[in-house]
C-alpha cells in the first residue's frame, strides 16, 4: 500500500470516516467532512485521483480528460471550496466558452451549422437558420425552464430516504412542472416545431446517457443551464478540478491513499465499522462509497444487507448507454474547429433507437473536443489533443468489442472527416481507444454504462439508491448512482446531501444544502 499523499498529525478523539474512491463525489465528501473536523482517509484503487474525471497524460505531451470535457454551473463547487476555506477560481482558471459548442446537422437534415451561444440575440439568429418561428420562442422556452428549475430546486437539495418523502410539500409544489406523460422531445414541442431545433435543445439528455424521446420532461432544464449559466473549460482540463480538490482536501488533513483498492466493507452486524484493504481492517465510524454503484456494491456489501438493492435488483435495473472513445494526439492544429463540435446523425431518432435496442449504430452521431481552441496546454506546440466520443449500447447489448473495436475505429475516423478535418490517420502520433468493455474491465464501470443508472421516473428520487444507503448502517453513497443523479454539478450536490446525513448521524454540525441557492441551476446532468 502506498504512503498517503499527505500525512498530517491528527487528533485521535475525532470521528473517522473512510471514503472509497477519489472521484468527484468522494473528493467533495472528503473536503466537507474534513472541514467539520472529521478524520478522513480516501482509499483509491488507481494511481491517480479523479475517477472518471481524471486526466490522461500521454506520451509526447498530450493531455486528455478521460470522461467529462466541460464544466456546467461552477457555483456548487465554488460553495464547497468556500466552506473549506479555499477559492475554486484561485485553484483552477474557468474559461467560459462562446460558442459553447457547434452543432452540425448532416446533409439530409439540411447541412446546417449552428453555433450555440449564450448571447440570446445571436442565438435567435442561429435558430432562424432552422426555423424563424422557433427563434421567436427561445425566450419563452428559457422562462418556462427557469420556473421549472425554481420549483424543483428544493427537491434536488435534499435526501429521499423513503417513499413518504415524495409526499412532502416541496415535491407537491413541483409536480405540476414534471409532466410525467411527456418526454423531453414531447415537452419541447410546446415551443419548437422544427425537429432540428428540438434536437439542438434536447441532445443534452445524452449527458445522462438517455434519448430525448424517452427521457422524462424534467430534463429540458439541461439545455437551459447551458444558456443561463454558461459552459466552461477548466484550464488544464476537467481533471485539473479533481487535482485542485485533492490539494484542498490534503490541506484540511485528508489522507489520500492511492493504489489501495478496498476489498470489502467491514461490518459488525448491520453497522459499517471500516474497510478491508490488503487483507487488513482499517476502522472507521462511517463509510462513504464513491465507486461505481453497479460494479462496487455487489462486491463490497453483503447481499443480505441490501434488501432494497439486492444483487437481483441491481442486475434487473436499467442502465445508461455506453461510449466508444478515441483519444488522439495529432500533428497539426485545427483553427476551423470549435472547442466542442457535435455531428448529429441525419436519422437521429433511428440512431438512438438502435442504441436502446443494443445495436451498434453504423451511422452514429459524433462528439469531438478540440481543447486547443481554448487551451494550448493540452498538446505540444503545433499539435492537437482530440477527444472523440460516440454513444453506443452498454454491454447488455451483447456486442463483442474484441471483434468490433477495429471496425468501429475506422468508422469513427471516417465520421470525423465530415467535420472538415479530412483524414486524420496519417497525422496521428498518439492513440488510445476505450470501448464499453474497457469501461467495465479497466475502469470498473458496471455494464460499461458510463452514465450509471438510467434516469427514468422509476429510478429517480426515492427510487434511486439512497444517499444514506439502505439497510446497512453507517454507509453513505456519493456519485452518479445516488440522488440527485449523474453529472458533475449534481454529483457535487449529492456529496453535500450525503455528507450532511453522515455528519448529523455522527452528532456533528451538518452541511446546509438549502441556504446557499446551490441548485438554482444544478440538476441531474
Amino acid at each position: 500500500m502506498n504512503a498517503p499523499l499527505y500525512a498530517p498529525s491528527i487528533r485521535r478523539d475525532r470521528p473517522e470516516v473512510a471514503v472509497i474512491g477519489a472521484g468527484p463525489g468522494g473528493l467533495a465528501a472528503a473536503m466537507l467532512l474534513a472541514s467539520r473536523g472529521v478524520r478522513v482517509t480516501v482509499w483509491e484503487r488507481d494511481g491517480v485521483v479523479g475517477g472518471r474525471n481524471r486526466l490522461l497524460d500521454a506520451p509526447g505531451g498530450y493531455r486528455f480528460d478521460l470522461g467529462p470535457t466541460f464544466f456546467l454551473y461552477p457555483r456548487i463547487l465554488e460553495e464547497i471550496f468556500s466552506e473549506c476555506g479555499a477559492t475554486l477560481r484561485e485553484e483552477v482558471e474557468m474559461i467560459r466558452l462562446d460558442p459553447q459548442y457547434r452543432l452540425l446537422f448532416e446533409e439530409g437534415a439540411g447541412g446546417v451549422t449552428v453555433d450555440a451561444t449564450p448571447d440570446l440575440a445571436r442565438m435567435e439568429a442561429e435558430i432562424s437558420k432552422l426555423d424563424p418561428h422557433d427563434a421567436r420562442n427561445l425566450t419563452r422556452f428559457l422562462a418556462d425552464n427557469r420556473r421549472k428549475l425554481a420549483a424543483f430546486r428544493p427537491v434536488l437539495e435534499r435526501a429521499f430516504n423513503s417513499p413518504a418523502d415524495v409526499m412532502r410539500r416541496d415535491m407537491m409544489g413541483a409536480l405540476p412542472h414534471l409532466r410525467p406523460n411527456r418526454s423531453v422531445d414531447g415537452d419541447m414541442r410546446r415551443f419548437f416545431r422544427d425537429p432540428r431545433t428540438r434536437l439542438a435543445f434536447s441532445f443534452q439528455t445524452k449527458y445522462l446517457g438517455m434519448s430525448p424521446y424517452r427521457c422524462p420532461s424534467l430534463f429540458t432544464i439541461l439545455s437551459f443551464l447551458e444558456y443561463e449559466h454558461g459552459v466552461f473549460h477548466p484550464r488544464g482540463g476537467c481533471g485539473a478540478v479533481a487535482l485542485a480538490m485533492a490539494r484542498v482536501a490534503e490541506r484540511l488533513g485528508v489522507e489520500i491513499r492511492l493504489n489501495s483498492p478496498v476489498e470489502a466493507l467491514a461490518f459488525e452486524g448491520r453497522k459499517a465499522r471500516g474497510v478491508e484493504v490488503g487483507g487488513r481492517r482499517h476502522a472507521s465510524d462511517a463509510v462513504v462509497l464513491n465507486a461505481d454503484f453497479a460494479h462496487a456494491v455487489p462486491r463490497l456489501i453483503p447481499d443480505a444487507l441490501r434488501r432494497k438493492w439486492s444483487d437481483r435488483k441491481i442486475e434487473k435495473a436499467r442502465y445508461s448507454c455506453s461510449t466508444f472513445m478515441l483519444y488522439l494526439g495529432v500533428e497539426g492544429t485545427f483553427p476551423e474547429l470549435a472547442h466542442h463540435t457535435i455531428l448529429l446523425a441525419e436519422d437521429y431518432a433511428r440512431n438512438l433507437r438502435e442504441i436502446g435496442d443494443g445495436i451498434i449504430p453504423d451511422v452514429p452521431s459524433v462528439y469531438l473536443q478540440n481543447a486547443g481552441a481554448s487551451d494550448s496546454g493540452m498538446a505540444p506546440p503545433g499539435h492537437s489533443a482530440l477527444y472523440l466520443l460516440i454513444p453506443v449500447p452498454n454491454l447488455r447489448g451483447g456486442a463483442d468489442w474484441s471483434v468490433e473495436a477495429a471496425r468501429y475505429r475506422e468508422l469513427a475516423l471516417d465520421r470525423v472527416a465530415k467535420l472538415g478535418v479530412g483524414d486524420l490517420r496519417p497525422r496521428i502520433r498518439y492513440e488510445r481507444m476505450v470501448t464499453p468493455q474497457d469501461w467495465q474491465d479497466e475502469f470498473s464501470v458496471g455494464y460499461g454504462a458510463t452514465f450509471n443508472l438510467a434516469h427514468d421516473l422509476g429510478q429517480m428520487l426515492c427510487f434511486r439508491p439512497g444517499n444514506r444507503f439502505g439497510d446497512a448502517e453507517g454507509v453513505y453513497l456519493v456519485g452518479g448512482g445516488t440522488h440527485p443523479g449523474s453529472g458533475l454539478p449534481v454529483i457535487y450536490e449529492g456529496a453535500r446531501i450525503s455528507t450532511d446525513l453522515c455528519l448529523r448521524d455522527l452528532g456533528l454540525h451538518g452541511v446546509d444544502t438549502r441556504m446557499h441557492g446551490a441548485l438554482d441551476a444544478a440538476v441531474p446532468a
